[in-house]
């Protein structure tokens, strides 16, 4: 049965103090830098780490506080990690009923709930192999029925997918998808289509903090963050609403757009995409909205197109451009360019302050 998780705990080592919440069958994908507490958040739900203050609850439970502390092994946790770190010496569907026999399930009992599993997640027929015959794939399909084999409260997928081939993955996401349907769920992953396939809510962990959080859709279509922004693709420049429909940058310079209802007065934020960039020499004639003065900070090869970053008004921008328009422009590390932004493809949204 599903329960809803709380994490209110500090770890003071890491600098980490997380104040997070799933409720019961949620799917909430962690998100961040490097170091920025995912690991963490989700070590503390497992019991693989104690905070030093606060609490971690599981349903009514409380796991963790100041004095108590519920052990790993005593938590109804699945947990799933970027290797499947099967038991070698097992068959597949001893591997899968290992869960329900250490919880005092009888033998038969659990192979025939492990037999359920693999066949919910395309094994049926593979009960008897050992891992040393899985492909990769396979072999994180059998970690995946293991995690769910003794019905836990919580799952908890950690980069699930980071060790696989870019084949197998896509099968991976499908299994998962339907499987961890009603099922309360902490995913740490720094790819944006495994939160868009499977999560609910997205929350944002920045310097050991949960900031941002909300709804895929919200998060996705209205970054609050550069980090936000670059794991979805997306640029952000910040600034003070001017007027009802454009903001005026912290650097200077002014970038119109639409917005949802007339901005209020106060911070706000511009987003748009790399395509909606152009980039030139020198101002194009015409007098074109959102023409910004840029610096070039760099060029990626992208293959099908080049992708420049741009400093603008002190903050950080990158516009995509054909392999062709990048010769033509000559464009080096430190060049003055201006950068022209389509106002039809700018959202504004407007910022917390």
């Amino acid at each position: 049965m599903a329960e809803p998780l709380s994490i209110a705990a500090t770890v003071a080592a890491r600098g980490v103090r997380i104040d997070l919440e799933a409720a019961a069958g949620e799917i909430v994908a962690l998100i961040g830098p490097n170091g920025a507490g995912k690991s963490t958040s989700i070590q503390l739900a497992a019991g693989a780490l104690r905070p030093d203050a606060g609490t971690v609850r599981i349903g009514g439970r409380t796991m963790a506080d100041g004095r108590l502390f519920v052990p790993a092994n005593r938590r109804r946790i699945g947990y799933l990690e970027q290797r499947p770190l099967l038991f070698p010496h097992l068959s597949v569907i001893d591997n899968v009923a290992y869960g329900p026999r250490s919880r005092g399930v009888a033998k038969a009992d659990a192979r025939r709930r492990a037999g359920e599993e693999l066949a919910a997640v395309g094994l049926d027929g593979f009960e008897r192999r050992r891992p040393r015959e899985l492909s990769g794939g396979q072999a994180q399909r059998v970690a995946i029925a293991r995690a769910l084999a003794f019905d836990p409260d919580v799952v908890l997928l950690d980069e699930p997918f980071a060790a696989l081939d870019a084949s197998a993955t896509p099968g991976l996401r499908r299994v998962l998808r339907d499987r961890l349907r009603g099922l309360t769920t902490l995913l740490v992953t720094h790819d944006p289509l495994d939160v868009l396939v499977l999560a609910d809510r997205v929350a944002s962990l920045e310097g050991g903090r949960v900031g941002e959080t909300g709804t895929v859709e919200d998060v996705f279509q209205r970054p609050a963050t550069p980090f936000l922004a670059d794991f979805v693709g997306l640029n952000l420049l910040h600034g003070t609403a001017a007027g009802e429909a454009a903001v005026r940058l912290d650097g200077g310079g002014v970038v119109a757009g639409l917005a949802e209802s007339p901005l209020p007065g106060g911070p706000a934020r511009a987003v748009f995409g790399p395509d909606a960039v152009s980039i030139f020499g020198e101002a194009p004639g015409g007098s074109p909205r959102n023409a910004l003065p840029a610096i070039v900070a760099g060029v990626e090869d992208r293959g099908l197109v080049q992708r420049v970053s741009l400093a603008v008004a002190g903050q950080r921008i990158h516009a995509d451009v054909t392999p062709a328009a990048l010769v033509d422009l000559a464009l080096a590390e430190g060049d003055q360019v201006v950068a022209v932004i389509k106002a039809t493809q700018v959202a504004l949204h407007p910022s917390r302050a």
